[in-house]
């Protein structure tokens, strides 16, 4: 039988073109014909007008196919058959096979043999203001319960330290402390000798139209030994070494290294987070006040470059204005920083998931905590301090 006889074309355009043709014989038997390349690269006809009409015949007792003109084919002629399938299955019409391109049906059988478990897809609706505003309450609430475990496990291990039972390799404190120390040194450089020049220039804008100039010294001399060296140290090893410390645990957690430690006894608080928590408490001071150190760099190469003024000058104002208190409290800043980027980069590390995906959100999530509570820190710190008047 000739498909232009009774067919209806669906789509006809070029011969490597996806399309199909229906024709309804007097024997009540539907023939199909599919012609041209059917993949899902290819630009590919609609079946609603067939299916309509399988919708709306009665008449239909058979469906036949006729694939001898099909070139290629994949997934995109098995989605339209399943769609005829059921189709038919709801009419109760049978369902000849033996015209399709080898292997189609034992697919088709294949995607079938394992029917979709009702409620198995995951619903969505919307959701209430109210509904969202208590489930992120709760999950606040949960979150920061278990960051109050985490370091209330980190104090029992500190505390086992100091009583000489904390069970850790001395050769992976080594190896932390230079990661955390001498590698770090020169991005530290870096920075902080930017943010002593972009001090000394925000700084020298002002005090050069009263003639102060001098007092550019004071004011970068304070605010990196005070602030700033502190605080750019923090989160540059935020994000260097707090989301590394993330991506180490939150790794071992995908490969379940950290289930084989428990299983062995072996407590990884004291194992895996201890060592880092002490390597970056150790080395934050040492680090602050060589962020201090270049950020007086960058302000002199200001005060004598742009400034006109002497070397000698300079460096009397600036140990003029620099107490040893304002030192003390940025290297205090300094070691609180250092235990907070640790925390959070060992907390996200071992609250990640079991996939590639967990340990890119652990990291970011722990660079992003490791920041924000330096910042609060800093605020709770600068309270304190103007409150006792040092």
């Amino acid at each position: 039988m000739k498909p232009e006889n009774h067919a209806l074309v669906i789509e006809k355009a070029n011969p490597h073109n996806a399309e199909f043709f229906f024709d309804l014989s007097e024997q009540k038997a539907l023939l199909i014909t599919f012609q041209g390349d059917w993949i899902l690269a290819n630009k590919r006809p609609s079946i609603r007008a067939l299916l309509k009409q399988m919708d709306s015949a009665t008449a239909i007792e058979q469906i036949t196919f006729d694939t001898r003109g099909l070139s290629r084919w994949d997934s995109a002629l098995l989605i339209c058959l399943t769609k005829i399938i059921e189709q038919a299955s709801q009419k109760n019409i049978h369902l000849d096979g033996t015209g399709l391109p080898e292997g189609t049906l034992k697919l088709m059988d294949l995607a079938s043999t394992v029917p979709e478990k009702k409620g198995a897809r995951k619903k969505t609706g919307n959701r209430s203001f109210l509904f969202q505003v208590g489930s992120e309450s709760v999950a606040f609430y949960n979150a920061f319960l278990e960051g109050l475990g985490f370091v209330g496990e980190a104090f029992a291990a500190f505390s086992k330290l100091l009583g000489g039972k904390a069970r850790f390799r001395r050769s992976d404190l080594m190896r932390i402390i230079q990661d955390c120390g001498i590698e770090a040194l020169p991005i530290v450089s870096l920075i902080s000798l930017l943010v002593g020049l972009i001090l000394a220039f925000v700084g020298a804008v002002q005090l050069m139209m009263f003639g102060a100039q001098i007092y550019v010294a004071n004011l970068v001399g304070i605010a990196m030994v005070r602030v700033m060296g502190a605080v750019m140290a923090g989160i540059i090893m935020a994000g260097r070494t707090g989301a590394a410390f993330a991506a180490q645990l939150g790794t071992m957690q995908v490969n379940e290294e950290i289930d084989a430690f428990r299983t062995m006894g072996i407590s990884p608080m004291e194992f895996l987070v201890l060592p880092r928590i002490l390597g970056l408490a150790l080395m934050m001071p040492l680090l602050c006040l060589y962020a201090d150190l270049m950020g007086i760099l960058g302000g002199f190469i200001v005060g004598v470059g742009m400034l006109d003024l002497s070397m000698v000058e300079y460096y009397n104002q600036t140990k003029a204005a620099i107490t040893l208190s304002d030192l003390w409290i940025g290297l205090v800043q300094s070691a609180v920083f250092g235990i907070l980027v640790a925390l959070a980069g060992c907390l996200r590390g071992m609250q990640c998931g079991r996939s590639a995906s967990a340990v890119g959100d652990a990291t970011t999530s722990a660079v992003v905590s490791g920041i924000v509570s330096i910042i609060v820190a800093t605020a709770v710190i600068t309270i304190i301090t103007n409150v006792l008047g040092i």
